[in-house]
């Protein structure tokens, strides 16, 4: 596919950094709009209508937190230059005119840059209960759906049992209003920015950490959602040439 690249990464990229590496962040700082905002966009517009499956899944999602999640982005968007919101519909800086009508998480996830991942206390623990993810970075949407954090970083190695404890408590402690971000680095061969994979799948010969033309990291923000009591999960893709 054709390059979607932004110019810069606007933070130092660490490879390899440790889970969960997690930093405060400004109250509105999970939305971005860069460079890449149109291509961007314009992609993300072409996966929800050509793949919808692929890139949208719900697991039984509470109305409250979805709506939450589009009461937050408008929110913040309605503030932003660039953007015209009507009480019907939204007009993008790149002159997209969304619908309000629909799903809220899917129509929050046509607004930003951001992909969205919304988890929910079931129990003792947070589980994913509804996403739109345009943009995954070697992972598919259908093999976490539904399931709590544990399971959905199961293939990750350094996902251990004391780190799970602390990402659950890092999930319970986040404030309303005080969001929290980390980010992963990795140099990737091909610039795709839908790029799943299955967890049973073989290595990924596309990402390569020596030789990779490109460089990808994920701004990954958590989100209290304030009425609802959600955690939001969005991740900013960037991808840049590795020179």
């Amino acid at each position: 596919m054709a390059e979607i690249l932004q110019r810069t990464i606007p933070y130092e990229v660490t490879f390899g950094a440790k889970l969960p590496g997690i930093s405060p962040l400004a109250r509105d700082g999970w939305v971005i709009r860069d460079d890449a905002f149109a291509a961007q966009m314009a992609e993300r517009d072409r996966l929800i209508r050509d793949i919808p499956q692929r890139v949208h899944a719900d697991a039984g999602a509470s109305v409250s937190a979805k709506d939450d999640v589009l009461e937050q982005v408008m929110g913040i968007v309605s503030k932003r230059d660039g953007y015209n919101v009507g009480n019907s519909a939204v007009t993008r800086p790149d002159r997209v005119t969304v619908d309000l009508a629909g799903d809220p998480l899917l129509v929050a996830a046509r607004l930003i840059q951001e992909d969205l991942c919304l988890h929910e206390k079931l129990g003792d623990e947070h589980v994913l209960t509804a996403g739109v993810m345009c943009f995954p970075a070697s992972w598919t949407l259908s093999e976490k759906i539904g399931r709590p954090l544990v399971a959905i970083h199961g293939p990750v190695d350094s996902y251990n049992g004391d780190v799970a404890k602390r990402v659950q408590r890092l999930f319970d402690g986040i404030q309303i209003g005080k969001p929290l971000w980390r980010h992963n680095a990795l140099r990737y061969v091909e610039p795709d920015l839908f790029h799943p994979r299955s967890e049973d799948a073989p290595r990924d010969h596309s990402l390569d950490a020596e030789t990779g033309a490109y460089i990808r990291s994920e701004h990954q923000a958590l989100v209290r959602m304030p009425r609802s009591g959600a955690v939001l999960f969005a991740i900013h893709t960037y991808i840049v040439k590795d020179v």
